[in-house]
């Protein structure tokens, strides 16, 4: 029988191996992830143990919090904090799922549409729930709503 680590496993041991190399990036970039991932588990009425799903969703909030971050240090001069955000947005995009292309979202969205039947913007909401469950954790929710709208709006 073969053993699968889970996400937050792995999260775990690489973490552990960081600090053994003296990555002081990593280590605390991955403390950070796994605490996002703990406070999200006793977030609500009770704990429950997270999905390899939910990790990538919290782990794809902690990446999106890094870029808005480092674009706010950058345009405020501050680029020794913005780069230290890149970084950091760098190591937890190692777990992340590969982001889908422009072509591969278009794609997408167009099944969608096509599926629903959808047609002018007031049809967003209905195409957004086919679209985010296919592209979970691969695009960002911004990038994916500018596509739709820009799809039903021609």
């Amino acid at each position: 029988m073969m053993w699968c680590m889970t996400l937050k496993e792995k999260l775990e041991t690489d973490l552990s191996a960081a600090m053994k190399a003296g990555d002081k990036v990593r280590t605390r970039t991955l403390r950070m992830a796994l605490t996002a991932v703990k406070n999200e588990e006793v977030a609500g009425k009770r704990s429950r143990q997270l999905s390899d799903d939910d990790v990538v969703r919290v782990l794809t909030r902690e990446a999106k919090k890094r870029r808005e971050a480092a674009a706010a240090f950058g345009d405020a001069g501050r680029e020794a904090q913005a780069q230290a955000e890149r970084d950091e947005g760098e190591v937890l995009e190692e777990y992340l799922p590969a982001q889908l292309g422009d072509a591969e979202l278009t794609a997408l969205v167009a099944d969608a549409i096509s599926e629903t039947g959808a047609a002018g913007p007031r049809a967003m909401g209905q195409v957004m729930k086919v679209v985010n469950p296919k592209v979970a954790g691969r695009a960002e929710g911004g990038r994916v709503a500018a596509e739709v709208k820009r799809q039903l709006v021609q």
